[in-house]
């Protein structure tokens, strides 16, 4: 016989009642029947979860020479060294979202895929986007949303940014030795963005103490 059949039948006769007179009594009244049947359910609801999970790896995340290390283990120590900077980022990142949708800001995955190319062509030749996320040891899913938050902050803080030629020739004639582009129209265009850049980046302290200000915030976690 399947030995753990035979474990399972063992468990499910050891919750039906030995007194003959007890299961008399449950005959003959219906409701201490039905509490019965639905306490064997619940019971054996509670064994099926405890051993997905366990399956799952939720309960014991890993064993050392035998001694288990708990999953609550391993989220509590997760929690205790990185969960306030976590839940401060993600917080930061709603302030953000909110701000988009007000002002009807909308990042579509072309516009990431158009920026994380300029990127990538920044860093130069033969430089490819797979191995700077395995460097930086963040997924593609990461990256996709650290440039869709920086597009947002661009829009919203870009409508009124405006770049002259005196600005982009004077950027150029102090950082040509740095420009990637070799052509006019390239450091031209290069110098733009950078200049761009860095006006944004001005604003964006002033901007976003200004959201948090605004904001609700109820921090439970500390």
């Amino acid at each position: 016989m399947n030995t753990l059949h035979e474990m399972i039948d063992t468990k499910t006769e050891d919750l039906l009642p030995t007194d003959p007179t007890a299961a008399s009594d449950m005959l003959r009244d219906p409701s201490k029947a039905a509490s019965f049947r639905w306490g064997v359910v619940l019971v054996l609801l509670v064994i099926i979860v405890i051993a997905y999970l366990g399956n799952r790896g939720y309960i014991v995340a890993a064993l050392v020479n035998g001694k288990p290390i708990f999953g609550w283990d391993v989220n509590q120590a997760l929690m205790s060294r990185y969960g306030q900077q976590t839940l401060t980022t993600m917080i930061n990142e709603e302030l953000i979202t909110d701000a988009a949708k007000k002002q009807g800001v909308v990042i579509s995955q072309n516009d990431i895929n158009t920026k994380e190319s300029g990127l990538m062509k920044s860093l130069g030749p033969g430089v490819k986007i797979d191995d700077v996320l395995k460097y930086q040891g963040m997924s593609r899913a990461d990256f996709d949303d650290q440039v869709r938050l920086q597009l947002i902050v661009e829009k919203v803080l870009g409508k009124d940014v405006t770049v002259s030629d005196s600005e982009i020739s004077d950027y150029i004639s102090k950082n040509k030795d740095t420009l990637t582009a070799s052509d006019e129209a390239g450091m031209n265009a290069e110098a733009k963005r950078a200049i761009f850049s860095q006006k944004i980046n001005d604003k964006v302290q002033t901007w976003f103490g200004a959201l948090k200000a605004q904001a609700k915030i109820v921090t439970i976690l500390k």
